[in-house]
């Protein structure tokens, strides 16, 4: 190209390239002044209180069953099938029919039903954990409790779900509460404060714990013996006296006892309120315990 072309041809490019598409230009501070001014303009919307945090949590949780639904399968067939199996399992042997055991049995059933499933509490806060959801939480101008409580809230509701499937079936089987209606509520109340309480073991182990594996290794291993180890199944009074003394000991026993006896109709109010005193030592334990893992949680 000679030396009398190239000033024609660069000129254009030149132009077009210094020429702002618009006709006007705009440095960064003017851009970022006018960005500040828009959001100024604009009232700030109030903090979100506790409890409101708390119930957007526990809608979360709910929510997340909508596109996992297989997380239903704990509450609906898992209380199907261990009710089935100890009815007619251990009916005729104990009681001489299914339909006069499950009398003695649906209360403490239900109970280990819905305790069972609180393990899946802890599970599901390391999943959060691990995916880095955690994370973003705690950086949310929100009470700082707010995403365990909420999502303890919503576990709650699975709690209520497995409580309704498991007393439908019994009253199918022939299960006929003496304290009706209300005791039945009742029962199912005091299942949904001793369950949420002990919710607050496996978010504790869900901080504390490298992998769900190991999370559902320690929580059967206590849930186990203190399930089984109970009266649920067989009247303690049958029992050789040092083991009889164990299981009168043992807390999952006195919750039975109250569940039993409101829908019998024939609870007492230390009974009742042994469980309550139980929940709330467990939540005055475990509930700091926990947040302050939570709080140094990386």
């Amino acid at each position: 190209m000679s030396p009398s072309t190239s000033p024609a041809v660069q000129a254009p490019a030149n132009q077009a390239t210094s020429a702002p598409a618009s006709g006007r230009t705009t440095s960064p501070e003017a851009a970022n002044e006018r960005l500040r001014a828009a959001l100024g303009a604009r009232t700030r919307p109030p903090a979100p209180s506790a409890l409101s945090a708390s119930v957007t949590f526990g809608w979360r949780a709910i929510r997340k069953i909508r596109h996992v639904p297989e997380q239903l399968f704990d509450v609906t067939a898992f209380p199907v099938m261990i009710t089935l199996v100890f009815t007619y399992l251990l009916g005729g042997a104990l009681a001489g029919s299914p339909r006069a055991y499950v009398q003695y049995l649906l209360p403490g059933i239900l109970l280990q039903t819905v305790v069972m499933i609180t393990m899946y509490t802890g599970i599901a806060l390391h999943k959060d954990i691990d995916k880095g959801v955690f994370d973003r939480f705690r950086t949310l101008p929100i009470w700082r409790p707010a995403a365990i409580v909420g999502a303890l809230l919503g576990d709650a509701v699975r709690y209520t779900l497995a409580s309704i499937v498991v007393i439908t079936l019994g009253l199918v089987l022939g299960f006929r509460p003496g304290g009706g209606v209300v005791g039945v509520l009742l029962g199912v109340l005091v299942v949904l404060v001793f369950s949420f309480s002990v919710s607050w073991v496996w978010t504790m182990f869900g901080l504390l714990l490298r992998s769900e594996n190991a999370i559902m290794g320690v929580s059967m291993m206590v849930l186990f013996p203190l399930t089984f180890g109970s009266n649920i199944f067989v009247d303690p009074a049958t029992m050789p006296g040092w083991l009889e003394a164990v299981v009168r000991a043992n807390p999952i026993s006195h919750a039975t006892t109250a569940v039993r006896g409101l829908m019998a109709g024939e609870a007492t109010a230390g009974d009742v309120g042994l469980v309550l005193l139980a929940s709330a030592g467990l939540i005055a334990v475990f509930g700091p315990i926990t947040m302050r893992l939570y709080y140094r949680k990386r």
